[in-house]
């Protein structure tokens, strides 16, 4: 499968739904990854099985806050360098890049990258989905050492990290990108393709493509022909009231507020923000939680609102789509879940927490 100027649109709306408002907008990833493709020749996408047991896998992304992506814009030789700093550190060559998440922006840097570099991109990702912390990845929870970790800003002011846990990186490299002006690019967690095979989510750009297509094959009803292709629910349909969000420590934090319309009027959810969508209340009862993928829809356009985008007044459609399973696990909830962000509640699966079907919804 290759990736190139035709589906690229569909693969950014996809990896925009399963970002979970997260991962970075996807507006200025596309265009660079469009270009690239176009200058550069499509990017070849490989199943885990293509990639010798031996050889390098890059999982590549970007590290900050997505607030500073709107106006920091990055350099297209930013993974050619990330390349070049794990292959001399480990004195072995890349075989293939991928996505460290599938979710938002971070989905796209990889393409682009990868063209640069004359790369495959690895279909499987270390998500599933977006997650704010470098530690909430699959390859953690495989055990794969998250250093050698080489982190580059656009400029070329570069850092390589050894002998760290995963949580010791996310609190050091993490204050690097803040210092380098609050967002870098980064592969931690390199692995080889025979733990690709076991430590990853497969099929994540495939699944990401084929949520776009849902999307842009639908004349009518896009919300609902995502809710059926993913098995999600409605939540509220409303009107952003109220939006408090902050950059601190190289995240974006706060809260929206979604007053209720149409059905749902004189309802008042609340979602909490950690870059993604982490947990949506109601009247003091949880409606749902990370780890499943909770996404804010333009109600007009069905385009994703990412974190960084909401504003007062917008008309919205609150979706949560299940998880990937491996983070519904006791390992991955201990990662991923309420408890792991703070809060004081375990987690449920959607569909034991209220909201509107599929079915429900078009009727």
């Amino acid at each position: 499968m290759l990736l190139d100027v035709n589906n690229l649109p569909d693969y950014a709306r996809g990896a925009a739904i399963l970002g979970a408002g997260g991962g970075g907008s996807t507006q200025v990833g596309l265009l660079a990854a469009l270009q690239a493709v176009e200058e550069l020749g499509p990017v070849e996408v490989i199943p885990v099985d293509a990639v010798p047991d031996d050889e390098l896998v890059l999982p590549v992304a970007g590290l900050g806050s997505p607030d500073i992506t709107l106006e920091k814009i990055g350099n297209p030789e930013q993974g050619r360098w990330l390349r070049a700093m794990i292959e001399r550190e480990t004195g072995r060559p890349v075989h293939a890049m991928m996505a460290s998440e599938v979710g938002g922006n971070n989905a796209l840097l990889p393409v682009m990258w990868a063209a640069h570099a004359g790369l495959p991109l690895v279909d499987a990702d270390g998500m599933g989905r977006a997650y704010p912390e470098m530690q909430m990845i699959s390859m953690h929870l495989a055990g794969i050492p998250a250093t050698p970790t080489a982190l580059v800003d656009e400029r070329g002011h570069s850092m390589m990290f050894r002998d760290m846990d995963a949580h010791w990186l996310e609190r050091v490299a993490r204050a690097v990108a803040v210092a380098f002006g609050g967002f870098a690019c980064t592969s931690d967690h390199i692995l080889t393709g025979a733990q690709a095979r076991t430590a990853t989510v497969l099929g994540s750009v495939s699944k990401a493509i084929r949520i776009g297509e849902v999307i842009s094959s639908a004349r009518h009803d896009r919300i609902g022909g995502v809710l059926r292709h993913l098995d999600g629910r409605v939540l509220i349909n409303g009107k952003v009231s109220d939006v408090y969000r902050r950059t601190v420590d190289g995240f974006v934090r706060g809260s929206v507020l979604i007053d209720g319309i149409r059905e749902d009027k004189g309802r008042l959810v609340r979602v909490e923000i950690q870059n993604e969508n982490l947990v949506v209340m109601e009247d003091g009862e949880i409606l749902a939680s990370v780890p499943d993928i909770i996404t804010l829809l333009d109600a007009q356009t069905s385009d994703v609102i990412f974190t960084e985008l909401l504003r007062y007044g917008q008309r919205v459609s609150l979706l949560v789509l299940p998880s990937p399973d491996i983070w519904r696990s006791p390992r991955g909830l201990e990662l991923v879940g309420p408890r792991a962000f703070g809060y004081d509640f375990d987690y449920e699966p959607i569909g034991s927490t209220g909201g509107t079907t599929a079915a429900e919804e078009t009727r």
